[in-house]
C-alpha cells in the first residue's frame, strides 16, 4: 500500500489573474480548483512548500490524493498542473473529485523486474531495450496500481514482451487493446558490434619498395660524397 499524500488547503474567495499573482507572490500559496462528482466547484489555495514536495513523487500524478479543507477531506486526482515555462514555478492546479466507484484512466510507470537475471542477458549476452516505460490503464479510483510489473526473467535472446503479455491486477485493464495496438514493450537483442579503425598494414611489395628507395638514397649520397672528394683532389693538384 502506498503512502497517502495529504495536502492542506484554504478557501480562495477572490479569483482572477491578478489575485492569483498576489496569492503566489504574497502568500506563498498556489491557486487551485476542485471539481466533479456532481458537486460544486471549489476555488482553493494550497501551501507552496507542501505541493512542491508532493509533486516530486510519481504517486502525486497517479494516485488518489487527500485535500483537507475546512476540517473536511476531499479525495481527488490531479488533472492538470501548470508551471512557469522557464523556471518551472507552480502556477495552478486542477483536481477532480473521485469516489471508490469512480472509474479512471491513469498513466502509471512500468516496473521491470529480474533484469540482471534475465536469461537473454545473463546466459546469452544480450542487451535489454525498453520501448515503453509508462502505461495508461483503466481502473476504479480505489484500485489504482502504483506501477505495472513486467518480469523479464524468462526472456531469451531475440525475444520480446508486448502489451498483451502484461499481467494486470483484477479490475485493471489497458483501454482498447487489440491486435493493432498491441505494441512491443521490451526486447532482448544482441549487443551492437563496435568497429574500430585498424592501423594500415603494408604488404611485402610496399616494404621492399621502401627498402630499395632507402638504398638508392644512401647510394646517391655516397656518390655525391665521392665526387666532392675528387673535386677537392683536382683543386689541390692545380694549386701545386
Amino acid at each position: 500500500m502506498s503512502e497517502e499524500i495529504v495536502l492542506n488547503a484554504d478557501n480562495r474567495v477572490r479569483t482572477g489573474t491578478n489575485k492569483n499573482r498576489e496569492i503566489r507572490r504574497n502568500e506563498s500559496m498556489v491557486p487551485a480548483v476542485i471539481y466533479g462528482n456532481n458537486q460544486d466547484t471549489k476555488n482553493i489555495k494550497l501551501y507552496l512548500n507542501e505541493i512542491t514536495k508532493a509533486s516530486e513523487s510519481e504517486l502525486f500524478f497517479t494516485q488518489v490524493l487527500k485535500i483537507m479543507l475546512d476540517g473536511n477531506e476531499e479525495k481527488v486526482v490531479l488533472k492538470e498542473l501548470q508551471r512557469e515555462p522557464e523556471k518551472g514555478k507552480l502556477l495552478h492546479a486542477d483536481f477532480m473529485r473521485v469516489s471508490s466507484k469512480t472509474k479512471l484512466k491513469v498513466v502509471v510507470p512500468i516496473k521491470f523486474t529480474n533484469e540482471d537475471d534475465c536469461i537473454g542477458v545473463k546466459n546469452e549476452g544480450g542487451v535489454i531495450t525498453k520501448l515503453i516505460r509508462e502505461l495508461e490503464v483503466s481502473c476504479l479510483a480505489s484500485n489504482i496500481p502504483e506501477a505495472i510489473e513486467l518480469d523479464l526473467l524468462e526472456v531469451s535472446l531475440n525475444e520480446s514482451l508486448r502489451l498483451s503479455d502484461i499481467k494486470l491486477e483484477e479490475g485493471v485493464e489497458i483501454p482498447n487493446l487489440d491486435d493493432n495496438s498491441d505494441q512491443m514493450v521490451v526486447n532482448v537483442a544482441p549487443p551492437k558490434a563496435i568497429v574500430e579503425d585498424e592501423p594500415e598494414m603494408l604488404d611485402d611489395e610496399s616494404m621492399e619498395a621502401d627498402s630499395d628507395e632507402g638504398e638508392v638514397k644512401a647510394d646517391t649520397g655516397s656518390a655525391e660524397e665521392t665526387l666532392d672528394n675528387d673535386d677537392s683532389g683536382e683543386e689541390t693538384k692545380s694549386d701545386n
